[in-house]
């Protein structure tokens, strides 16, 4: 999405290319979560990225704990479809940019009286990300719900931090 003060003509090459790379990057996490495939994190998130998904009762942690906590939390889902929406980027003189990027979730679980539930969730990403050698990667992700609707299963606790990390 561009800014008011923006039209399509005035955007370099290079911020044209910024952008679709980055668009990719972020689809590429949703798609990692819906199809349960964790190592592709690794092509998202920089070593040393924080994650805040405590609005929608997730955690707060870094990407290695958000690799631990991902399978067991959405592993209690038997479906899921992260899809993403418009994003309006800012990019800065530092070789960052950031992405507020929309966010619609509707995910299925079955209760222990095998019972089917749909719980749907909306809200918007909040991203840093830096331009590595490897591409750009998300350094600092929060996600936002302005709404829920259906009954969410409980999720498992943060994993534990070694003493001093």
């Amino acid at each position: 999405m561009l800014r008011s003060d923006q039209r399509p003509a005035d955007l370099s090459a290079e911020e044209i290319a910024d952008r679709l790379e980055i668009a990719d990057v972020l689809a590429r996490y949703a798609h990692a979560l819906d199809e349960k495939d964790w190592l592709v994190l690794t092509e998202v998130f920089t070593a040393d990225a924080t994650i805040d998904l405590t609005s929608s009762g997730g955690i707060r942690c870094t990407a290695e704990e958000f690799g631990a906590w991902a399978p067991e939390a959405l592993g209690r889902f038997t479906q899921t479809q992260h899809m993403l929406g418009q994003s309006e980027f800012t990019f800065g003189p530092d070789g960052t940019a950031t992405v507020k990027t929309y966010q619609y979730n509707p995910m299925a679980w079955v209760s222990e009286n095998g019972t089917e539930h749909l719980f749907v969730v909306g809200g918007y990403y909040r991203d840093r990300l830096v331009r590595t050698p490897h591409g750009w990667r998300v350094c600092d992700r929060s996600w936002h719900m302005q709404w829920r609707q259906g009954e969410l299963p409980d999720l498992p606790p943060a994993p534990q931090r070694a003493p001093g990390s």
